[in-house]
């Protein structure tokens, strides 16, 4: 089965589940990463438009541009957020994707560990293409220690391909296409141990111009310091 009819099979599924807990995790954090109201952003792997839901409320003068390989996953998307005006909605499976924009934040929301490894450093090239100076790539993934044990010990619970992404690999691909590692977070959200994580990526730029800390800002330095 391809991943496409796969995920056409599985809008009934994901609809039962509704807007849940790691839904609303990747918001919060997408905020703790600077999401403002006026900020433009591509979802990759929308699904039946569940993040995006709350993307769009969270960004009322922004855009968010919504990407799916599932073609009846995005009609579904389409039905779910019909109330927002600055939301779009595109079949695509990200090889040929190509738009004139340059989008804020690039969301990934527990999809990468669904696309072919051997996909990933095209993938990361094609995002590239899409950010400025300041743009924030979000992902979130199921912890891949976590995953290799669902492997083995509970695979019914696996979606199709369904691979452990491990930071050295997902690294390897990001660095190539002018990423580096900003942020890494290991949390649990179902589970007792870590089940997933949270990575924030940004574009390998360096500055054109170092400011020092104000006098202010020093003094304060100092005086934490010695408060420790």
């Amino acid at each position: 089965m391809s991943v496409s009819n796969f995920y056409d099979d599985y809008t009934e599924q994901q609809f039962k589940k509704g807007i849940h807990i790691r839904h609303r995790t990747i918001l919060h954090n997408l905020k703790k990463a600077g999401l403002k109201s006026n900020s433009k952003v591509l979802e990759i792997g929308c699904g039946i438009g569940t993040v995006t839901h709350l993307l769009a409320k969270a960004t009322p003068q922004g855009k968010v541009l919504a990407v799916d390989i599932s073609p009846k996953s995005i009609d579904m998307a389409r039905r779910f957020n019909q109330e927002f005006n600055h939301v779009e909605f595109v079949v695509s499976d990200m090889t040929d994707f190509a738009r004139p924009e340059r989008f804020d934040f690039v969301v990934l929301p527990d999809v990468i560990e669904h696309i072919p490894l051997e996909q990933h450093p095209h993938l990361f090239q094609v995002i590239a293409q899409h950010l400025h100076a300041g743009s924030v790539v979000a992902i979130n993934i199921p912890h891949p220690l976590y995953l290799t044990w669902v492997r083995e010990n509970q695979p019914e619970l696996l979606q199709v391909i369904d691979q452990p992404i491990h930071t050295d690999e997902l690294l390897r691909n990001t660095y190539a296409a002018g990423l580096y590692l900003h942020s890494l977070e290991s949390y649990s959200l179902f589970s007792q141990v870590e089940d997933y994580q949270w990575i924030v990526l940004k574009q390998r730029l360096v500055p054109a111009k170092v400011e020092p800390k104000s006098k202010v800002d020093l003094k304060l330095q100092d005086l934490s310091s010695k408060w420790l």
